[in-house]
């Protein structure tokens, strides 16, 4: 699901938060395999690194084997090899076939992978590892990873160990070096060590060994047998080869069985991610959905802990987060409610990279922060979990200094970003000058717009932690700081019949922009979305927001425009501002549901981004949506008669519906609710209601809608 389509599910092996995620690199000129599956193309390898559903450009595609069959003349040489058929995968388990009829399956444990390699019989069976492979890039935007040397040798039980120096990729990562150790568990009739140019080709080092500190110089090895099958266990290190051999030894000792790796990794799967939500649906097609996103939503960020080249900590180390800009809406949210055990050290795990690389990430990868698409997301993240009572070992004192110097230290423009050269996009706040000294953000600074509204939400999640610390002062500023949204809002500005909107503005006054046509990319006013969605970013304050938009009756009928051709830049899910949208929040966001999501390659509207796009249906399926930085749950519609989310420590909340159709397609408007037996009539609820120590929900559906929401509308905490 969602390979293609720009989808970019990595649709390979990995255990949850896994450091390996072994699968196929396909290459194929002038398409960018972001998780190294294309569907068309030759394999250049089957490397032991990817990244999940991300954009930008590839990354990782590093640590690689590539089987071929006969004499291998040059093989430092960017050697491909065809496919014949369509590859095969299920969770714990891949498997391709090559053109020169060697069936390639992979498994993996969370630090090592394992390869069985079934070579045509008769065939001499060549294993090439080629430490300069790596994902290219064809997008033109300076993004493609690049080798930058390294060593290999092999010993004399067979074994061969390296590391190899690579940079870039999506977040402008600079050099990082990764460590491997891999082990044939059939002894090779022959090894050979190469040295590679391109003017000189491949040439053979007799003592075994290869080291190359240059680009331009590749080094690797191949290794030669003559029986059929041949099984290889690698492991890799972020720390010393010495590290990667100890990882692989660990997880994969000396006659570990190929199918017994691939069950260890459903059972894992299984127990660990897949049981945390039940239900008594018999639907194939949504509970491939279902579960599929949840595997998804599970690949990264990944668990480095004891594998940090950094710093030395006893805290938690997690990377590869891909991105907070897209997570903090949905993902995050889910994560705590699946993971609260893992998500507790996701958390401590971002307090101390503030400790050690001064800045909270927005987005992470080989252990380098970058880039930051707007805001400085992950203040919003550390909001929700401070006040959904995530605490345990937590430093939140710590925390709030990560989140305050977001807020105050303007980070330095190092390294220049050339899509975006006024300010960093490395982490932080960029344009911090001007929102702290005029309250909003002048084209000096790209993406103004889009950064004001983040920015006024990331202040909000230092008013709740620092409320919740008891620093009041803190609080005050902050609260008043969040509502500076609105220094951008032009009540003349006007699209489609309705007035006001998010603008450029400098100290002279508005500019005025094309709501329709103004969704821009890093050097614009607006990243990625159009003033027209940029009007209903700042959710804290959605109270003040209804009253610039003209009132309730307007602002819904905004809402609905916006679900019309000519307005672009909804992300699918109404706020519920009033009572009376529900039933509209649940017609739109089911619609959007249903059209655009589908169990096919294609069945993602655009990148997986790591899951976000999976927790948004997961969300929609539960029938709840998160207010990040708040305890507030707005209320939609279940799809299934019976869900059950495993909260841990032997809580549950249960989800029950009768009157529709048991899969969300017909019959979907609610006509009442009971919350832990007793009627309900608000369209939203807390974290403390069905979270905090379990609950149910009880809904009655049918196929109209009913006024069953009389009771308050949603806070406005900064209203």
């Amino acid at each position: 699901m969602g390979t293609e389509n720009g989808g970019n599910n990595f649709p390979g092996v990995a255990r949850p938060f896994g450091m390996v995620k072994i699968g196929p690199d396909l290459f194929n000129p002038g398409d960018d395999a972001y998780s190294g599956y294309l569907p068309n193309g030759n394999f250049s390898g089957f490397s032991m690194m990817h990244e999940q559903g991300t954009g930008g450009a590839p990354k990782y595609g590093t640590v690689s084997q590539l089987p071929l069959v006969g004499n291998v003349t040059n093989p430092l040489s960017n050697l491909t090899v065809g496919r014949t058929s369509a590859d095969e995968g299920s969770v714990g388990y891949y498997k391709a076939e090559t053109t020169d009829g060697i069936v390639v399956e992979l498994s993996a444990s969370s630090r090592a992978g394992i390869y069985r390699y079934s070579f045509p019989e008769g065939s001499t069976g060549n294993v090439l590892v080629d430490v300069s492979h790596v994902l290219p890039s064809f997008r033109g935007q300076g993004l493609e990873q690049h080798y930058k040397g390294g060593d290999f040798a092999i010993f004399s039980d067979g074994h061969y160990e390296g590391h190899g120096i690579y940079d870039n990729g999506w977040n402008r990562s600079p050099d990082w070096p990764i460590y491997f150790c891999g082990f044939f568990d059939q002894r090779p009739i022959e090894n050979k060590t190469y040295r590679a140019t391109d003017a000189e080709g491949s040439v053979e080092r007799p003592n075994g060994f290869a080291s190359s500190s240059s680009g331009s110089v590749r080094v690797g090895g191949v290794f030669s047998f003559d029986r059929s099958r041949v099984t290889s266990r690698v492991g890799i290190s972020w720390i010393s080869t010495e590290k990667a051999c100890s990882n692989v030894k660990k997880e994969m000792p000396n006659e570990t069985e190929f199918d017994s790796v691939v069950d260890d990794a459903k059972n894992e799967w299984n127990s660990k991610v897949l049981t945390k939500v039940t239900t008594t649906s018999k639907d194939e097609t949504s509970l491939q959905l279902l579960y599929t996103s949840l595997y998804f939503m599970h690949l990264i960020p990944t668990n480095q802990t004891g594998e940090n080249p950094g710093w030395e900590s006893s805290e938690p180390y997690y990377q590869d987060i891909f991105t907070f800009w897209d997570l903090f809406r949905c993902s995050t949210a889910l994560m705590h409610i699946l993971q609260p055990v893992s998500y507790e050290e996701q958390i401590r795990s971002l307090i101390d990279i503030w400790r050690f690389d001064g800045y909270l990430p927005d987005a992470r990868s080989s252990n380098y922060n970058g880039r930051t698409q707007v805001g400085s997301n992950a203040d919003n993240i550390l909001a929700d979990a401070y006040v959904k009572g995530v605490r345990g070992a937590v430093d939140w004192n710590d925390g709030y200094r990560a989140m305050v110097t977001d807020a105050e230290v303007t980070p330095p423009n190092h390294p220049v970003d050339p899509m975006a050269s006024d300010s960093s996009t490395k982490e932080g706040r960029g344009a911090l000058p001007d929102w702290i000294r005029l309250g909003y953000i002048t084209p000096k600074y790209t993406r103004a717009v889009s950064r004001a509204a983040e920015y006024a939400c990331n202040d909000f999640g230092l008013y709740q932690v620092a409320s919740g610390l008891g620093k009041d002062d803190d609080a005050e500023k902050y609260l008043n700081r969040s509502r500076n949204w609105r220094n951008h809002w032009n009540p003349n500005q006007k699209s489609l019949g309705f007035w006001g909107f998010v603008v450029p503005r400098n100290e002279e006054g508005f500019i005025e922009t094309d709501p329709l046509n103004d969704s821009g990319y890093w050097g614009d006013p607006y990243y990625e979305a159009s003033s027209w969605a940029y009007s209903f970013a700042g959710v804290h304050d959605m109270e003040h927001m209804i009253k610039l938009m003209g009132g309730a009756e307007t602002t819904m009928s905004r809402l609905n425009t916006m679900f019309t051709e000519g307005a672009s830049g909804s992300d699918g899910m109404i706020f519920d501002s009033t009572n009376e949208p529900q039933d509209l929040s649940v017609a739109q966001s089911r619609k959007i549901a249903k059209k655009y999501y589908n169990t096919g390659k294609a069945g993602l509207p655009g990148n997986s981004d790591a899951g976000a796009m999976q927790t948004w249906l997961l969300w929609n399926m539960i029938g709840l949506y998160p207010v990040t930085g708040q305890t507030t749950f707005l209320i939609h519609s279940p799809w299934f008669e019976s869900l059950t989310i495993d909260l841990g420590g032997s809580k549950k909340l249960h989800i029950t519906s009768t009157g529709g159709d048991g899969n969300g397609d017909q019959r979907i408007y609610v006509q009442s609710l009971k919350l832990n037996g007793k009627e309900w009539k608000k369209n939203w609820l807390i974290w403390d209601d069905i979270f905090a120590d379990g609950g149910t929900l009880e809904f009655k559906l049918g196929a109209n809608p009913t006024k069953w929401t009389t009771g308050e509308v949603p806070p406005s905490p900064a209203s």
